[in-house]
Order: structure tokens, then sequence, then C-alpha cells
């Protein structure tokens, strides 16, 4: 996943969970070679800007997407407390939160909400202005291995590099073994940075994952 299991998410997200795991591998292809644009529709997918009336479809995807991907990683109890409706309210409080800063898209799949990213800029310390971070991916588990998620990756990255970053952030925990062959498909690499966050009790170790942005998926997103 992506969305971070860490807090203070400028979204409100924690920043790890990509429920989308490896979808890149199995439809092939190296990132940039398949360019979702907002607004289009691509083999079926649409990326769109979310809007609050998307919230509530979007805590579905997160607490469903934690508690797939996370079972076995964070603490059984932790996950059966989370709660689509205490989700929603604060997926409502955060959107709004983060209007100016943080970009939210939905990736639409037979006309429903089928998965959510969002990103903003880098947090860490040693995060420059060119840095950007990817608080969270998710796709509803059941459309994991269909191009949901590898739509969304390579519309947030086009467009992150339309706003002018030069490369992502993102953490992954370090057990989610699905999320970063996911990543590593999508261009992201670990770069040497680690640490570990505590959920009820438990400490769960994260390590950071970067990739350079590329001048020519934001001229794409241009021309569409």
């Amino acid at each position: 996943m992506t969305e971070s299991t860490r807090p203070c998410s400028p979204d409100g997200a924690s920043p790890n969970g990509v429920s989308s795991d490896n979808e890149y591998s199995q439809v092939g292809g190296e990132t940039g070679q398949f360019m979702a644009i907002p607004g289009e529709v691509t083999a079926g997918i649409r990326v769109r800007e979310m809007t609050v009336a998307d919230c509530e479809a979007v805590a579905v995807i997160r607490v469903r997407g934690w508690r797939y991907a996370y079972a076995g990683l964070i603490p059984q109890a932790y996950l059966d407390a989370m709660s689509v409706t205490e989700e929603t309210a604060l997926r409502r409080e955060r959107f709004a939160a983060g209007a100016g800063l943080v970009v939210n898209l939905v990736a639409e799949r037979g006309g429903r909400v089928a998965g959510w990213g969002c990103y903003g800029p880098g947090r860490d310390a040693d995060a420059d202005a060119g840095t950007a971070e990817l608080y969270a991916i998710y796709v509803q588990p059941e459309l994991l291995s269909t191009g949901v998620g590898r739509a969304l990756m390579d519309a947030l990255t086009s467009r992150a590099a339309e706003d002018d970053y030069t490369s992502m952030l993102l953490w992954v925990l370090a057990e989610n073994g699905r999320a970063r062959r996911f990543y590593a498909k999508a261009g992201f690499a670990p770069d040497g940075a680690e640490e570990s966050f505590d959920v009820d009790g438990v400490s769960v170790p994260e390590v950071r994952y970067a990739r350079r942005l590329s001048a020519s998926s934001a001229a794409v997103r241009r021309r569409g």
C-alpha cells in the first residue's frame, strides 16, 4: 500500500498502504508506457480529481485496503476496530484541510470509484521543495491486477511532474512484499531511509522508496 501508517500525513492518512500491490507485474510494462490522464478513460479506467462526494467511497477503499494489505503485519484488533463511518468523517475533514496542498485522485471502473491516491509536499527533513511524497494509493482488493493501480500511479506521478516536482518519496511497511514489488515496477527503489511507528504497542518498521519524475510525463498530460 502506500498510505502511510505513519501519523501526521497532510491528508490525514497515516502515509503506507498500496492495496494495488503487484499490478505492474501482472499487466506488464514499465512506468511511463501507460499514461492515465485525469478525466480521460484508458482501457475502461477513468482517473479524475476527487471531490468531497467521493469521501465515503474512498473511506470504504481505505478500510478494506488496510484490512487486506496489513493482515499479519499490524495487530488484528486495530484493523477490526477500523470504522467506515469514522473514516468517512476523517476523509471529509482532511480533504478540506488539504485543499491547495494535497492532490487527491480517484480511479473509476465501470462507473464506480475503484481506487484512490494522493500526494503532496515531501514531509521528511531531507526533502527539498522539488520533492513530492505519495501519501496514499489504494485499490479495491477484488480489483487488484486489473490495471486500476497502474493507471492511478501513472496519473499521480505525471500530475506531480506537471506540478514541477522532480522526485517522489513514499514509505512502505518493510514486510509488505507485494507493495514493494508494485513500487519497484513503478520505478521506485529503496533510498536507505528507515523508521518505525507504533501500533497498539507493536513497533512496525518502514522503509522509504524514491524515484525521479519525468518531465515528459507532464508534457503528455498537458497535451491531453
